[in-house]
């Protein structure tokens, strides 16, 4: 077999055809949303949320509904509890957050060990891109859409409200409808990630790119850029990657992000050293 066959090797076959696609289609909307979570400092959030769908999948299964739709209920239940516990204690809001996911992750793991069902937990937790069927993929296409239309429509107001909320208010943004619109965004997001990559691993998707992008760019629009970029292409490599060293794609996926992010520190670090070293010398 020559060296081309044996690159092209992954692209013979259709699971592998379906997961580079919807990896890809999620990776958009998750890197774009990533930027906003980083400079608003909600990665937590993400987390939380992210944790939190897991009792709305299971009840979903349990009524024989899509699971999408109790996923992005359980989600919206978790975002509006901790800001409604925020406004309403002295509590600081990662504190509320801590509380409140791991509340119902725990809710949702005792719902799951009760009730007889065909999806396995590993699944849940960690994805499974590489079972993933046209309606799947339909799915997250629809919610890929959505999600990058809105932030693409409202991004000046999102930037404006993530940098300044007070300032957003005082020249007539409806900041709690952005506060709660970007948590209903959150939570759509990582139900069109639930498939691909699952709940313990959609964090890594949600605040990687954003996180590498801050640190090698000055402007936002360049930051939104090069978080798509890094979104798609991770993804993409990731899974052709798992192909040949035989390991899961999410993790492999995950793991590439995180060896850019290290590459991006290094790159940011001695940009800022070169600066410091002219300033000195000026």
């Amino acid at each position: 077999m020559s060296l081309a066959e044996t690159l092209l090797m992954p692209f013979r076959f259709d699971f592998i055809n379906n997961a580079m696609i919807i990896g890809v289609m999620i990776a958009v909307p998750a890197a774009l949303l990533s930027c906003f979570l980083v400079l608003k400092g909600w990665s937590l959030m993400g987390d939380a949320v992210s944790h939190a769908v897991l009792p709305g999948v299971v009840l979903a299964y349990i009524i024989n509904i899509p699971l999408a739709i109790g996923a992005f209920a359980a989600g919206m239940v978790c975002a509006l509890a901790t800001g409604f516990l925020k406004e309403n204690s002295r509590i600081k809001q990662d504190t509320l957050m801590g509380v409140v996911f791991s509340g119902m992750f725990g809710l949702g793991l005792v719902m799951y060990v009760k009730v007889q069902t065909d999806v396995h937990l590993d699944h849940i937790l960690f994805g499974d891109i590489l079972g993933v069927g046209f309606q799947d993929i339909v799915e997250t296409a629809v919610i890929a859409v959505v999600v990058t239309v809105l932030l693409a429509a409202k991004w000046k107001d999102l930037l404006l409200h993530a940098f300044d909320p007070a300032q957003a208010k005082a020249v007539g943004l409806p900041v709690r409808l952005l506060h709660y619109g970007l948590l209903a965004i959150l939570s759509l997001t990582i139900v069109g990630a639930l498939k691909a990559v699952g709940i313990i691993l959609t964090i890594a998707i949600l605040i990687a790119p954003g996180a590498i992008a801050f640190l090698l760019t000055r402007k936002f629009s360049s930051m939104l850029a090069v978080a798509v970029l890094v979104g798609v292409l991770s993804s993409f490599l990731g899974i052709y990657a798992s192909f040949f060293i035989d390991s899961a794609p999410a993790p492999t996926i995950v793991l590439l992000m995180t060896l850019v992010f290290i590459a991006a520190f290094i790159i940011a670090r001695r940009r800022v050293a070169r600066a410091e070293a002219q300033l000195s010398s000026s």
